[in-house]
C-alpha cells in the first residue's frame, strides 16, 4: 500500500529504511527481495537512528519503512517524537510512513515487549496526529482512520 501511494506522488522518491539487518541471512535475502521490486529511480537512504534529519535533508517524495524497527534501535526505546514530526511537517516534499500496529494482539509476556508496545504506540498516536490522512492496512484491506476529535 506505502509503494502504491508513493507511486502516485512525483519523483524524486527516497525510500528512508529504518531496519538495521545485522548478521541475519534470512532477513538480508527479504530485504534483497525488497529492493529488487522497488523501482530503479527510487533512490534509497538508511536513515540509522537520525530518522529526523534524514528526513529534513531530503526533497521530493519520502517513503519510511518502518517506524517499529526504527524504534527498537533506539536505547531504551526512547525517541524524540517532536522532533520527528516537525521533520515531517517542515519537510520539502510529500512523506508516507510505515509502523506496525501495537496493542491489538496478544499481550507481550515480558517487559521489554510492553514497553515496546506503549513506547511504539505512543509514536504512532504522535505521528498519526501531524498526518493528512492514516490508514490500517489488515488482512489487505484498507481502512481510513478518524481521529476521536473529528467525530
Amino acid at each position: 500500500m506505502a509503494e502504491q501511494l508513493v507511486g502516485q506522488h512525483p519523483d524524486p522518491v527516497t525510500y528512508v529504511a529504518t531496519m538495521v539487518l545485522g548478521d541475519d541471512p534470512d532477513l538480508a535475502a527479504r530485504v534483497a527481495r525488497h529492493r529488487r521490486r522497488r523501482p530503479a529511480s527510487w533512490a534509497t537512504v538508511e536513515a540509522g537512528p537520525q530518522l529526523a534529519d534524514s528526513l529534513r535533508a531530503l526533497a521530493g517524495t519520502a517513503l519510511v519503512d518502518s517506524l517499529g524497527p526504527w524504534l527498537s534501535t533506539q536505547p531504551a526505546m526512547v525517541v524524540d517524537s517532536g522532533a520527528l514530526c516537525s521533520a515531517l511537517v517542515e519537510r520539502r516534499g510529500d512523506s508516507v510512513v510505515v509502523s506496525d500496529e501495537v496493542g491489538m494482539g496478544v499481550h507481550p509476556s515480558t517487559p521489554l515487549g510492553r514497553q515496546f508496545r506503549d513506547a511504539l504506540g505512543s509514536l504512532n498516536q504522535a505521528v498519526a496526529s501531524v498526518a493528512d490522512r492514516t490508514y490500517l492496512v489488515v488482512a489487505g484491506r484498507v481502512l481510513p482512520l478518524t481521529a476521536v476529535s473529528e467525530l
